[in-house]
C-alpha cells in the first residue's frame, strides 16, 4: 500500500487507512481518493457493497420510470451514485466541517434545486429508494430510516428483491415514519406525493 502525503496531510488512498472508531465529516469525505464506495453515518464510515445483477436490474427500471415521470417536472431525479449530505438536525450549517453524514440512496427525487449543488445534495430529498441486498438490509431497514426520518425525508421506500414487494413510508404530523402501503405482486404502488408517479411491481422484480 502506498501512502501518499500532501501538504503535510496524509491522502486517503485505501479503506484501510480509515479508522472505523474515528468521526469523520465531510471535509474529510471529499478528500478521499478510494476505489471502494463508502458512506458517512454521523461519523462514522461504512463500506458499501457492490450490487448484484437483480439489485441493478431493479434500480435501472424504477430509474426508468422515475426519470419518464420528472423528465418535464421541476424536481430531479438521481441514482446513485450520488452524495446526499444531511447537516444535523435543526443544525442551520451546511458548511461542509459540520456534516457528518453522507448517503448514497439508490434513487432519490429532490424539488427543491437550491439543495444541490456540483458535488451533490445538501439537505433532504422528497423521496428515497432504497433496494435491499444481503449484505444492508439492516442499514436500509433501520439506520437509514432513521436517519431519513430524523432529516425530513417526506416518502421513503423500500424495494425487497427477494420477497418481491415495495414498503411505502411517509411522515405523518409527529415527523415519524407511517406504513402507508405494502406493494406486491399484481399491483401498482402510486407515490404519495407526487400522484403521476406510479410503478407496476410485476415489472419492478420481473428477472
Amino acid at each position: 500500500m502506498f501512502i501518499f502525503v500532501r501538504n503535510n496531510k496524509i491522502m486517503i488512498t485505501s479503506i484501510e487507512q480509515l479508522n472505523p472508531d474515528e468521526v469523520y465529516s465531510y471535509t474529510d469525505y471529499i478528500t478521499w481518493q478510494l476505489e471502494e464506495r463508502v458512506e458517512l453515518f454521523k461519523g462514522y464510515f461504512r463500506q458499501m457493497a457492490a450490487p448484484n445483477r437483480k439489485h441493478q436490474a431493479i434500480s435501472v427500471y424504477l430509474t426508468s420510470a422515475f426519470f419518464n415521470t420528472f423528465k418535464r417536472h421541476d424536481c430531479k431525479v438521481f441514482a446513485a451514485p450520488f452524495d446526499v449530505c444531511l447537516p444535523k438536525v435543526n443544525s442551520k450549517s451546511k458548511e461542509e466541517k459540520d456534516i457528518y453524514t453522507v448517503l448514497q440512496p439508490d434513487i432519490c427525487v429532490i424539488c427543491e434545486l437550491t439543495k444541490l449543488n456540483e458535488a451533490g445534495c445538501v439537505g433532504s430529498p422528497d423521496l428515497i429508494v432504497e433496494i435491499l441486498s444481503p449484505s444492508n438490509s439492516k442499514i436500509d431497514i433501520f439506520d437509514k430510516f432513521q436517519i431519513y426520518e430524523e432529516a425530513g425525508v417526506k416518502e421513503y421506500w423500500i424495494a425487497n428483491p427477494t420477497e418481491k414487494y415495495i414498503q411505502q413510508f411517509i411522515l405523518n404530523a409527529n415527523q415519524k415514519y407511517e406504513q402507508l402501503y405494502v406493494a406486491a405482486s399484481g399491483e401498482t404502488l402510486t407515490a404519495h406525493i407526487f400522484p403521476e408517479l406510479t410503478v407496476l411491481i410485476d415489472e419492478v422484480f420481473e428477472d
